[in-house]
């Protein structure tokens, strides 16, 4: 198989077992999975992107299956979500509002030196938690060591302050991204006491995982509304699929035509009644 090149730049062979195996997790059948892993596999050729090999499986998934093809492009989807972190900010709150945490966006929490903003603040079972976010516009963005090294100092302030003085109690400290972390970040973490949750990281519990467990996609995976209509939709504060469904009389509010507005809501039903991509697995390897 020749030699293609990822994200960061590095090479690698070209897998078409990898390739049908991501489309299966994606909720493709295996027919339809055999089917554009093949027709992909005959274009491949030597030096060729990863994000080329992904938009032609997108494009022939799309064809067959919108819903599938929206859960295929959720790492590219978290992207599009910025500029700015903090649309990603109230997605991840809302994946662990799902998780039945009770969330607080952006607290201020008192260190034992200085006060401090933690992205999200929530609480569950008696059990306290903050995060804090790195939201990055580029796939090939990996979070590395010096931004752990800076949260944990982060945390360390805040763990250090007398009971008496501080806000509000803080037992876990996260620090979570949509792309990825270096070996660096993944080692001090660990050593450190910090815990992480970016894309594909941990391997139970990541952030793709969580999505699908939660049924909590981003409101930019959803093939039929345009870059605009999602830009508009984020700006009224849906920034999932799930809240789309609830706030659905917004597209009405923003002009959607009455056309628009049943194909949007189709596909994100669609997505949202797509079985976990764990049960794809167990399927394809049985």
């Amino acid at each position: 198989m020749p030699e293609i090149i990822k994200a960061d730049g590095s090479k690698e062979q070209f897998d078409q077992k990898r390739l049908h195996l991501s489309l299966v997790h994606a909720g493709a059948g295996e027919y339809t999975a055999r089917n554009v892993s093949e027709n992909i596999s005959k274009s491949v050729h030597y030096g060729m992107h990863t994000h080329e090999i992904y938009k032609r499986a997108f494009t022939l998934l799309r064809k067959e299956t919108r819903p599938v093809a929206a859960r295929y492009a959720l790492r590219r989807a978290l992207l599009e979500l910025g500029p700015s972190g903090h649309p990603f900010e109230d997605f991840v709150a809302r994946i662990f509002e799902k998780e039945g945490w009770t969330v607080e966006w952006r607290k201020v929490i008192q260190g034992k030196c200085v006060p401090h903003e933690v992205d999200v603040y929530a609480h569950k079972n008696g059990q306290t938690m903050a995060a804090e976010l790195k939201y990055h516009n580029t796939a090939n963005y990996k979070t590395d060591v010096k931004v752990a090294l800076y949260v944990k100092a982060r945390f360390e302030d805040i763990w250090s302050c007398s009971p008496n003085a501080q806000t509000c109690p803080v037992e876990r400290g996260f620090l979570i991204t949509n792309t990825k972390f270096t070996s660096q970040a993944i080692k001090y973490a660990n050593c450190a006491g910090m815990e992480l949750i970016g894309w594909g990281y941990p391997y139970k519990g990541s952030l793709y995982e969580r999505m699908c467990t939660t049924k909590v996609y981003p409101i930019t995976a959803l093939t039929h509304p345009t870059k605009a209509e999602k830009k508009l939709l984020i700006d009224a504060g849906i920034v999932s699929c799930d809240m789309l469904r609830e706030r659905r009389e917004t597209l009405s509010k923003l002009n959607f035509s009455p056309k628009r507005v049943g194909n949007i809501l189709a596909e994100a039903d669609a997505l949202l009644a797509l079985p976990h991509p764990y049960s794809y697995a167990r399927k394809s390897e049985s």
